[in-house]
């Protein structure tokens, strides 16, 4: 897949990606795609797990799903993190994707 696209994993009713996480922004918001990679900038420090939380409270409202079909899988101390999200499709990511441009 080439660096512009979202690299996705179809696994039991589960959409995986990857998610670079750049803590201590201003604002939180999405930056686009870097090297497969959704680059989301986060407000919230990376402190007792604050800048998780605030991840699947923003991708739970930018997707349109309840936060417990969110799920960090992997990188719950890193800013690489893989992350699980049911019920969605690539499709669906593409389009919220595209919206917030």
């Amino acid at each position: 897949m080439s660096e512009n696209t979202l690299n996705t994993i179809c696994k039991d009713g589960r959409l995986l990606f990857s998610v670079k996480v750049v803590p201590r922004s201003s604002k939180t918001a999405i930056a686009g795609i870097y090297n497969g990679m959704l680059k989301v900038k986060l407000s919230a420090v990376p402190e007792k797990g604050k800048a998780n939380q605030a991840l699947v409270n923003f991708l739970s409202e930018k997707l349109n799903v309840p936060k417990s079909q969110i799920t960090i899988i992997t990188g719950l101390t890193a800013k690489v993190k893989q992350v699980s999200v049911k019920n969605i499709t690539q499709e669906n990511i593409i389009a919220i994707l595209s919206e917030s441009k």
